[in-house]
């Protein structure tokens, strides 16, 4: 393996060891005890300082001219900016969330109950509101889930049971059932007001707040307003740190795009001050953007030719630009294009702007030299060579032979 090495780097290397040959005590800078580590891996013996070794890192060296301090470079505003910090708020009474259960009874939405399903199903309500006054919670949920599957189309049996579910530890079946209640009665306040207390015991404090508040917006409740004012100091908390940090993250984004909007500025003046070089002599450079076929930059002249509106103008035909490239390739290709009336007036038009004439001094620059030019060719380019009368035949020349 070869490695190389710059001549300055060399330099360094040698200014180096000869200030550790004059001050061996340079090896006992902190910063070199990695370079001191490595000579005693390999054998060499470190000598013992006999002076305070220097802890900055620098050599002895002869004292040079003090250099003008450095401007601080300008720090670019980052768009790794630290986050809102969510707020602290007293989370008292919070429950641990329960798992939703997919087995929950939900009704049948498609039945219409009937009388005997009403009077069955209030039959059933009853005995879970005693069940409920009596705390035994999961008897009453089931009367309640009895009560649902013969009238689905109630939203106080789907709010009431939600409020057992409360009971029971569980806020988000609460939740479910009062949401169906929302679904049938848009302005159940029930509803509103035990969904409210399910998400208070989540520590959803913004969505308990704005439940109760329609609760008792619909139907004032002491109970509801109770729970309101409990909630009220966090979610007030809750809904100033959501300002904040939607007018944070409004203010970033605005950073992002002001700075985007720079960066595409400074590239644009970059490349207005260094524009890229005209295109060279490749066979596959497409010209300066008018036509110009590939391989045409090799031709001496051409790009003056090229000025001319008339030139322009039928290089921009592709067939044209086409037929020239396939020239310019092999100049024996013209014999393929004489018959083109385009092709044929562009070159006869380039050959009088170059002032060929009657074969510009050997042919055009760049098609090999052809003799005479594109006019030395039969019938020249300004259309298919006329056929010329056959020659006299001789007398008794039969025209049909048997």
């Amino acid at each position: 393996m070869s490695y190389e090495f710059s001549d300055e780097l060399i330099g360094n290397i040698k200014a180096f060891v000869s200030a550790v040959k004059e001050h061996p005590d340079i090896l006992q800078v902190p910063h070199l005890g990695f370079f001191r580590e490595y000579l005693e891996s390999l054998g060499a013996k470190i000598p013992t300082p006999k002076t305070k070794p220097q802890g900055s890192g620098d050599m002895p060296s002869s004292p040079r001219r003090p250099s003008a301090p450095k401007e601080p470079e300008p720090m670019e505003a980052s768009d790794e900016e630290p986050e809102e910090p969510f707020p602290e708020i007293e989370d008292d009474g919070i429950v641990e969330a329960d798992t939703p259960d997919p087995n929950q009874e939900m009704g049948n939405e498609n039945h219409a109950a009937n009388d005997e399903d009403m009077d069955k199903s209030n039959d059933f309500k009853r005995e879970a509101v005693g069940f409920y006054s009596e705390g035994k919670f999961a008897e009453s949920v089931e009367k309640y889930t009895e009560a649902i599957k013969l009238n689905s189309g109630s939203a106080l049996l789907f709010a009431k049971r939600g409020q057992a579910f409360i009971q029971l530890g569980k806020p988000n079946a609460c939740i479910r059932d009062c949401n169906r209640a929302l679904q049938i009665n848009p302005d159940s306040a029930v509803a509103y007001k035990f969904r409210g207390r399910a998400h208070r015991l989540l520590g959803h404090w913004h969505d308990a707040a704005s439940d109760l508040r329609q609760a008792c917006k619909i139907d004032f409740d002491e109970q509801a307003d109770e729970w309101l004012k409990e909630v009220t100091p966090n979610a007030r908390k809750v809904e100033e740190w959501q300002i904040r940090k939607a007018r944070h993250n409004e203010e970033k984004d605005l950073k992002r795009r002001k700075r985007l909007q720079q960066e595409r500025m400074r590239a644009h003046q970059e490349a207005k001050a260094h524009p890229p070089p005209p295109s060279g002599d490749d066979d596959d450079d497409e010209g300066a953007g008018f036509g110009m076929p590939p391989g045409a930059g090799g031709i001496p002249g051409l790009d003056k030719l090229l000025s001319d509106p008339e030139i322009l103008q039928l290089f921009s035909d592709p067939e044209v630009a086409e037929a020239f490239n396939d020239i310019t390739k092999n100049p024996m290709n013209i014999m393929k294009h004489q018959g083109n009336p385009k092709v044929a007036k562009l070159l006869k038009l380039m050959q009088s702007k170059m002032g060929g004439g009657g074969g510009m001094g050997g042919g055009m620059p760049g098609f090999g030299g052809m003799p005479g030019g594109f006019g030395g060719m039969p019938g020249g380019f300004g259309g298919a060579a006329e056929p010329k009368p056959d020659p006299p035949k001789p007398s008794g020349f039969a025209d049909d032979l048997d």
